[in-house]
C-alpha cells in the first residue's frame, strides 16, 4: 500500500540546501551536460501537447501561470516554457477567445543556480502595448517569470493557482537517502556501496518506500496548488525491470565506474571505507508500479497517461569512435548532476581525483557505454477535476 501524501516524511533540510545540478557555465556544468535531456524532451513533445489539450480554458481575466518544478540552470527549462505557452495561446486562439497574461515560475532547491538561469531567459516583451504586440515579439518572452525557491515536496504556490505543472527529471531525486541505509546496525545499511543498484533488498525497499513517501508529499501539495481543469506533465528516471535492485540506466551511471572510482580513492587510502560508505546517491528509478501506486493513493488525479518511454543514452558526443570523448562526456554527465554533493562529502580535490578516475575507467569500456548505457523514463500525465 502506497503512502498517502498526509503521511510525508519533512525533507532532509540539510540535503535540500545542498543539492542541485552543477551551475554555472564551465565544462562540467549541467547547463553545458544537460543535451541528452533536451534530446529527451524534444522526443516527448507531443506527449506533452496532449496533456495541455486537455487543460481547461479559463476566462482571459484571468491569468494562464505555469509552473516547472526542478527547473534547474540550463536553456531547458526555457524551451519548454516556450512550448507550452505558444501552445494554450494557439488553443486560446482557435477557440475565439482572447489570450490571457501568462505567469511562469521556474522553481527548484534554494541552492540551485537561479543566476544562470535568469541570464538566459530572453528578454521580456513590451507590456505597456496590446496582447497582441505582446504576442508578436520576435525573441522576446510573451510571460512574466519569477523564480520559486523550495522543495516541490512540499507547498510552493498559493492554492489554486496554477494551470499547468511540468517536471521534467527530477523526481527520481528523493528528499533524503534513508536515515536505515547509512545505519551500521540495519539490515539496508548499504556497506561498500554509493548507490543502489544491486545493492541488498532491504537497501532498496527502504529507497522504494523513500521515493514513494516523496511522491506522495508532491501529489498531495500539487493537489492544493492546482486549478480545477489544470493538467501535470511529469518525467523521471524509470526502469523497466520489476527487481527494485536493477536501476537500469541510473545504475549504469552510479553503480559502475563511478562505484569503481570510489573504491580506488580507498584502495589508494585517499579515503577510509567509512567515508564511502556513508555517501550515497539519493536517486531512485521507479517501475510503473511504484508510480501508480502512489498517485491512485493520492486519489486527487486522473492518470490520463502513464508509460514507460525510452529516452537514449545521457552521453552526447561528436565522434562516438574516439574513446577519450566518451569517457570524458560519462564523467562530465556524473559530475554535472552528482559533483556537488560529491564536492560536499569529501572535498573539491580529492572529487577532482574521483572524477579523473571515473574518466580513466569509462575510458577501456566506451563502446560497451554508448550501447548499453540508455535511460528509461516514467512519462505521467495527469488531470485535476
Amino acid at each position: 500500500m502506497a503512502p498517502k501524501g498526509d503521511n510525508v516524511v519533512v525533507s532532509s533540510m540539510k540535503l535540500e540546501k545542498l543539492l542541485c545540478m552543477k551551475g554555472g557555465k564551465g565544462e562540467a556544468s549541467y547547463a553545458n551536460n544537460s543535451q541528452a535531456q533536451a534530446i529527451h524532451a524534444r522526443s516527448m513533445l507531443h506527449l506533452l501537447e496532449e496533456t495541455l489539450d486537455r487543460v481547461h480554458l479559463n476566462s482571459p481575466e484571468f491569468p494562464f501561470q505555469v509552473a516547472d518544478l526542478g527547473c534547474s540552470s540550463g536553456n531547458n527549462t526555457i524551451h519548454i516554457i516556450d512550448v507550452i505557452i505558444k501552445h494554450m495561446i494557439k488553443r486560446f486562439e482557435s477557440s475565439g477567445l482572447e489570450p490571457p497574461e501568462f505567469s511562469a515560475f521556474f522553481a527548484d532547491l534554494p541552492s540551485n543556480d537561479f543566476n544562470t538561469l535568469f541570464q538566459l531567459l530572453p528578454p521580456p516583451a513590451n507590456y505597456g502595448g496590446s496582447m497582441e504586440e505582446c504576442l508578436a515579439a520576435s525573441g522576446h518572452r510573451n510571460y512574466f517569470a519569477a523564480g520559486v525557491p523550495g522543495s516541490f515536496h512540499r507547498r510552493l504556490f498559493p492554492a489554486r493557482s496554477i494551470d499547468v505543472f511540468h517536471s521534467a527529471f527530477s523526481l527520481h531525486w528523493l528528499s533524503q537517502v534513508p536515515e536505515c541505509v547509512l545505519d551500521k546496525r540495519s539490515a539496508a545499511y548499504n556497506k561498500g556501496r554509493v548507490f543502489i543498484h544491486n545493492a541488498s533488498e532491504s537497501t532498496t525497499n527502504a529507497y522504494r518506500k523513500q521515493f514513494q513517501t516523496d511522491l506522495a508529499g508532491f501529489l498531495s501539495a500539487r493537489s492544493q496548488e492546482m486549478k480545477s481543469g489544470g493538467s501535470m506533465f511529469l518525467v523521471c528516471l524509470g526502469r523497466t525491470s520489476a527487481d527494485p535492485t536493477d536501476q537500469g540506466g541510473a545504475g549504469l551511471l552510479f553503480g559502475t565506474h563511478f562505484q569503481d572510482a570510489w573504491d580506488d580513492l580507498v584502495q589508494e587510502g585517499l579515503i577510509t571505507s567509512e567515508k564511502r560508505d556513508n555517501f550515497n546517491i539519493p536517486v531512485y528509478a521507479p517501475s510503473l508500479q511504484d508510480f501508480k501506486e502512489v498517485v491512485e493513493a493520492n486519489g486527487s488525479f486522473t492518470i490520463d497517461k502513464l508509460e514507460v518511454f525510452k529516452g537514449g543514452s545521457p552521453l552526447v558526443v561528436n565522434h562516438p569512435d574516439n574513446e577519450a570523448e566518451v569517457s570524458r562526456a560519462m564523467a562530465n554527465s556524473c559530475r554535472s548532476v552528482a559533483g556537488v554533493l560529491v564536492d560536499a562529502h569529501i572535498g573539491d580535490g580529492l572529487s577532482e581525483e574521483l572524477f579523473l578516475r571515473v574518466e580513466h575507467r569509462a575510458k577501456s569500456h566506451a563502446k560497451e557505454l554508448l550501447e548499453k548505457l540508455q535511460f528509461f523514463h516514467i512519462v505521467a500525465s495527469l488531470s485535476f477535476a
